[in-house]
Order: C-alpha cells, then structure tokens, then sequence
C-alpha cells in the first residue's frame, strides 16, 4: 500500500518511537508479570482502563500497523497456548460436539478480507458536543477503529463440519478472556462469506492482544461480535440473551422503547453506520498557508463513494478519494485548505454507494453509541 503524508502535530521523533513498537510476543515469564492489562507497548496510545486507543493523526496508510491498532479488552489479555488450544462447537442445533485444535483449524481453506474494525462506543467522547449530553461508559474519542488484512477461515465452513441444523437461529462466540466475553449472532451473519475466524493479521500471527490464537472478524457489525480468544461456539435452535445484547451494545433512549426489545432495555446494535474522520490531533495546530489534510472514511454497507468537506459552517466541498476503495475497508481522502490565522473548525462527510451518508445532526442515547455526525474538528492556525 502506498504512503501519504498527511498533515499532523507531532514531532518526526515521537512518530519513529511509536511506529517502532514492538509487534513481538514477549516470553510467558514476562508476561505473567506485566503491570498493564496489555500485551503490546502502551506508549503510543490514549489509555482507558483496559482499553488502548489510536491516535488517528499516527495513521497513514490504508492498513493500520498491528503495533498501532486498537485494543478494546473487557478484561486483560490472557496468555494462551497454541499446542493445548481447542474450539468447541456445541448447541442444539448441530449434530453433535466438535472439537477443532490450532492445527486443524490451519488445515481448513483460507480466506483473506481487508476489513476495518470499530467498537460501537467509538466517539462517546464526543457526546456533549454532537447531541449536548453527556454519554456512560468509556470516553473514547476518534481511535477505537482500524482496518487490517484478515486471514483464517469462514466461520460458515466450521458450523458445516460440525453438522450444522436447519434449526439454527443463533451463533454465540465465547471467548477464553476473564468472565468469557461473548455475544450472539443471526445464523444468516454467521454464515456470511465475509464472517472469519482468523489466526493471521496482517500477514502475522494474531497477536495476544487481538485474540491469538484465534478471533472472529464480522465485518460491519460492532466490534463487540468479533470476539477475540475464541474458545467455544454454540449453535442454537432459538434467540440468544445474554448481557451483551440485552444491558450492554444496545441503544437506550426515547427512540429506541424497551417494551419494543424486551428483554433488552433497548434496540440491540448490530449494523455499524458511516462515518469519516481527519487525520489531525485534536487539537490541530497548522501554520498559515496551504495543507493537503487526509483521512479515513467507511461504511458496514459498502465501498465509500464521496467525501466532502467544510470550514467555518461554510458550504460542503468534495475531498479527493484516494485507491483502493474497498467494500469492506475505510478508504483514504485528501483535500487542500488554504488556512488563514485565527480559529476555525473543519467537518467531514462520507456517503456509500447506497446513498448512507452522515446526519447533519445525532440522536443522544444513554450509552453513546453510534454517534457519526459530523465532528466539528477544532484548528488552531498561525
């Protein structure tokens, strides 16, 4: 993929530092006496509890660095072994209990995505500014998303060898994280051809903080569907309840009743939605004159068609859109701003080639979620 530069505030220096990071998996004697709840090295990140957060204005390419990409744990990454490693595949609706190994899972046919993934609270933070109430739950602002090369095999290929039933309503991913994360799935998403359970990203092995050995990746949903650490798949002949669809991931508000959802307290997330963002700090800083700024636009429904652009509330602009504009990938834009001294604000736009483009303004729910209206981006010039 080829580089661009995109304008950023940060020195040359502190960009070399955190795009060397290590991407090695330290040994299980350094790991058992880590005192972060992470794997990789935190430097480069914003830091939430459990969670690592990217730095947009770090990001250049097309694919996000595995030493760059965000981390959303609900617990802190376990240190598992491939040798003793084993799925189960269990439920109603199979024929029976199966049982896959590393090994076995390596011998299925591969497949290969490039697809972004995003945590559905990514831009809480910036609740108060986009619907004039606070959001609970983390305060992510623009980082909780990344786009990666996936490789593994389709999850649909798994449920056959197992002897999947025409009975099926739901799949539940498992993970082997602290309290076992999971959440359901549709049998129709989970036989997408798109939806993978994947041991290689970016062309290495998973790393321990994205799910190694094995994750699933379901491209388009919340992030919280691709469970990482994956130890068990239950098939089930009827709908799924557990926390994460019905208290957690689900929108809360006058808008969504929980008397429509029950037993949810609200609609439960699935489909993600467009959304775009500059490649700047938050802040920005930038000198008069001139700039070619970039960024990143997607959407769960398709390729992204346009991006536009506008300063100061004035009229919307067409942005550049850079290749390879993928289905299931962000894709790159650029656009040149001449900047005059003083303070101003840059938004963004995307639309997909189903017409979805960004609300001009967004509903507040009680978990800030889905937020994609344009994000009024602050900018200092002098």
């Amino acid at each position: 993929m080829r580089r661009r530069d995109f304008v950023r505030n940060i020195s040359a220096a502190g960009t070399a530092a955190a795009l060397g990071a290590c991407n090695q998996r330290p040994q299980a004697a350094e790991m058992s006496e880590r005192a972060v709840p992470w794997v990789k090295d935190p430097t480069p990140f914003r830091r939430h509890p459990t969670n690592l957060e990217t730095p947009i204005e770090l990001l250049t390419d097309l694919i996000t660095p595995n030493d760059l990409f965000f981390v959303r744990n609900h617990a802190p990454t376990p240190l598992l072994d491939a040798e003793s490693f084993r799925l189960r595949v269990t439920g109603d609706a199979v024929d029976g209990e199966t049982e896959l190994s590393y090994e076995d899972i390596l011998g299925l046919p591969s497949s290969s995505l490039t697809a972004y993934l995003e945590c559905a609270g990514n831009w809480r933070g910036f609740s108060q500014i986009l619907t004039g109430r606070l959001a609970q739950g983390g305060q992510w602002h623009r980082g909780a998303v990344g786009c990666a090369e996936w490789t593994g095999v389709k999850l649909a290929d798994v449920l056959d060898r197992a002897g999947l039933k025409s009975s099926a309503v739901d799949v539940n991913l498992v993970g082997l994280d602290d309290g076992g994360f999971n959440r359901p799935m549709p049998i129709a998403k989970a036989l997408d051809s798109d939806t993978l359970l994947v041991h290689t990203m970016n062309g290495a092995p998973l790393p321990p903080d994205h799910g190694y050995p094995i994750r699933a990746i379901v491209p388009g949903w919340a992030g919280s569907n691709s469970i990482k650490w994956l130890g068990q798949i239950r098939v089930s002949a009827s709908k799924l309840w557990v926390k994460a669809n019905t208290t957690s991931y689900v929108m809360i508000g006058p808008a969504w009743p929980s008397a429509e959802h029950q037993p949810a307290e609200g609609e439960p997330i699935t489909v993600l939605n467009v959304k775009s963002v500059l490649a700047l700090p938050w802040p920005a800083a930038l000198g008069a004159g001139l700039h070619r700024i970039g960024g990143f636009a997607y959407s769960p429904h398709g390729r992204v068609q346009s991006v536009a652009f506008s300063t100061d509330e004035a009229e919307w602009r067409p942005a550049r859109l850079l290749e390879p504009v993928l289905a299931r990938a962000w894709a790159q834009f650029e656009f040149d701003w001449e900047a005059v001294a003083g303070e101003h604000t840059v938004r963004v736009r995307a639309t997909d080639e189903r017409g979805n483009t960004q609300p001009l303004t967004a509903r507040h729910n009680t978990k800030g979620y889905l937020l994609n209206a344009p994000l009024p981006h602050p900018i200092t010039v002098q």
